[in-house]
């Protein structure tokens, strides 16, 4: 278990911090930008089950995924520089893309098919998922590039693609399996 006594080291005032395998980067690095990006995520989702316990199941499934967030940013925040380290690096396995495989198939089995493009918004729970999933494809934008220069492993590249996929299909459970949906009308405004 973690624990944290101390919250402020005052190691990071020289712009730097420290990777979890010990080394320290600068904190502008993409990796530590990947893995922080990762967590924005997570605080977007958090903001989205202020607004799901009416929702137990896809609460549950957010919940689940709010956990797996912080894996995905410990696997992110511990380099694969293929050196033997003292511990076992948690890493993201396959098993929790293929969960949201199997949970975004669930959800979409209640949706009304789609007729246009959905436009953020409708619900507060729905339009929370949307803001979660546009941050979530910020992280896997930042990731591949990582994963360009350095070691990504290949279940974080598929959790991160996937997991937009399930915010989108969530955001979209959470409107009234879609009859809430705000479809866009190309050319309205014009």
């Amino acid at each position: 278990m973690v624990k944290l006594n101390k919250i402020y080291t005052r190691t990071g005032d020289n712009g730097t911090t420290g990777l979890a395998s010990g080394p320290r980067r600068d904190k502008h690095d993409l990796r530590v930008a990947a893995y922080g990006t990762v967590d924005e995520t997570n605080s977007a989702v958090g903001l989205a089950r202020l607004h799901t316990s009416g929702m137990r199941e896809l609460d549950d499934m957010l919940f689940r995924i709010q956990n797996d967030l912080f894996d995905l940013g410990a696997d992110l925040s511990t380099p694969d520089t293929g050196e033997k380290l003292e511990y076992e690096p948690l890493r993201i396995v396959e098993a929790q893309a293929t969960r949201l495989e199997t949970e975004i198939d669930a959800l979409n089995a209640h949706l009304d098919p789609l007729r246009s493009f959905v436009l953020p918004g409708g619900s507060p729970a729905s339009a929370y998922l949307h803001l979660a999933r546009t941050v979530s494809r910020r992280a896997e934008r930042l990731i591949v590039e990582l994963s360009r220069r350095e070691t990504v492993g290949p279940a974080a590249l598929k959790y991160i693609n996937r997991l937009s996929d399930f915010l989108f299909v969530a955001a979209r459970f959470a409107n009234d399996g879609g009859r809430a949906d705000i479809l866009w009308i190309p050319g309205k405004n014009r």
